[in-house]
């Protein structure tokens, strides 16, 4: 005969096999072999998760036998279940019995009041609390204050505890949390005016992997007066994002930042790192030309120029939702026209090496350097990007609040 399962919880259909045993006067033993459990396991369910048959608790879970009960329920089965006088001519005004809906729904509320709290010592949760509150000042989100701090505890853990209310934490305090507001109805799509051969329709016709390769492209403004903004260019295989700045909103400017990483990587580099391009309407990427255009060759093309269509900002949503990490440094309504380059390589720098949990916890720039070798350390040296190691990443405005010259207001 085969002995006892390996320890787990007793299932619905379990229970209901010991209520029927018990109904007709089953011994625990045998129960407990039908079962294949131990015999101590019954003996403890039903002794633990009878309910009250007749008396003020009906109902209740049994917590003591009256001294007036009667004398068989002091020792197995423990319940009137298969006792031939308890339904007529019982004389006991208290009774307990087991029956399995009941006991399941017991178990059920024992084991989620047992997962509640916190199961850490003093010391344990001071310290992770600690590393949280530091972690929510420097703009991490839960996920990356675990993997920053390697700390013994799921992100799901923490967000549980901020929402608790543990420690003095509050929702608020976390970066996402009152960052939505309800969306502008969208407006009729219109298609694009820069040809069929650079349209969203063309791009779509290239092959998975170019188009899963493909670097998206976008400019993020400051003020509505600034005459100053940022080039974005973000690197979909391992979310790496560049943000150059341009002395204003051009398509001359643009073309200009291409070519300083053209001269900085050459022209089969920079076809290996950004090509094909996709970006949107704007005014600044109309010169498509000047854009493909090799600085070095002029009759050679670097890259090929994909347009999405007018007001279909989600064709590229990689970049969009990637400005949620450029914004936690650089908030809405922050003038650009104080930045500087060196401002821009230290924000690249904090922004790319905070770990992603789509990442594996690794960092964009970590990534980066593993896909691109060389060419990415040749890259990351002319732009002046380095690695920010865990316990130096600052995702807030504070980070370029004391850049010498920038002058930024906010």
């Amino acid at each position: 005969m085969a002995g006892p399962k390996k320890y787990c919880r007793l299932t619905k259909a379990d229970r209901h096999a010991i209520q029927a045993a018990l109904d007709t006067r089953g011994s625990c033993r045998s129960i407990a072999e039908g079962l294949g459990r131990s015999p101590s396991t019954v003996f403890c369910e039903v002794k633990r998760n009878r309910v009250v048959k007749r008396g003020p608790d009906k109902g209740e879970k049994v917590a003591d036998v009256p001294e007036d009960a009667c004398p068989k329920l002091l020792s197995w089965p423990y319940v009137c279940n298969g006792c031939r006088l308890r339904n007529y001519h019982c004389p006991k005004r208290w009774q307990a019995e087991y029956r399995a809906a009941r006991a399941q729904a017991l178990a059920d509320e024992e084991l989620s009041a047992s997962r509640r709290g916190i199961d850490k010592t003093r010391e344990q949760f001071e310290h992770i609390m600690g590393c949280v509150k530091e972690g929510l000042a420097r703009g991490l989100s839960p996920e990356q204050i675990v993997a920053t701090y390697a700390l013994d505890v799921s992100p799901a853990t923490i967000y549980r505890w901020i929402e608790e209310g543990y420690a003095g934490t509050e929702n608020i305090e976390l970066r996402r949390e009152v960052s939505y507001k309800p969306r502008k109805k969208k407006a009729a799509p219109r298609s694009t005016s820069h040809g069929a051969e650079r349209s969203y329709a063309a791009f779509l016709g290239l092959g998975e992997e170019e188009r899963s390769s493909a670097c998206e492209m976008d400019t993020v403004i400051g003020r509505v007066h600034d005459s100053k903004c940022l080039l974005t260019l973000y690197l979909r295989p391992c979310k790496f994002q560049l943000m150059l700045l341009l002395g204003g909103k051009t398509a001359e400017e643009a073309a200009r930042a291409l070519d300083a990483l053209e001269e900085a990587v050459g022209m089969d580099g920079f076809g290996r790192l950004f090509d094909p391009i996709l970006a949107d309407s704007g005014a600044e990427f109309s010169d498509h030309g000047l854009m493909e255009r090799s600085a070095g060759d002029s009759a050679a093309r670097r890259a090929r120029v994909f347009c999405c269509d007018v007001r279909q900002s989600q064709q590229k949503g990689s970049c969009e939702r990637s400005y949620v990490e450029l914004r936690k440094v650089l908030p809405k309504g922050t003038g650009f026209d104080g930045l500087t380059r060196a401002g821009c390589a230290l924000l690249m720098s904090h922004v790319n090496s905070e770990p992603r949990p789509s990442l594996a916890g690794l960092s964009p720039i970590r990534m980066f350097r593993l896909a691109y070798g060389g060419l990415a350390e040749r890259l990351l040296d002319a732009l002046g990007v380095e690695e920010i190691g865990p316990g130096e990443l600052n995702l807030t405005p504070s980070l370029l609040a004391h850049e010498e010259g920038r002058g930024m207001t906010i």
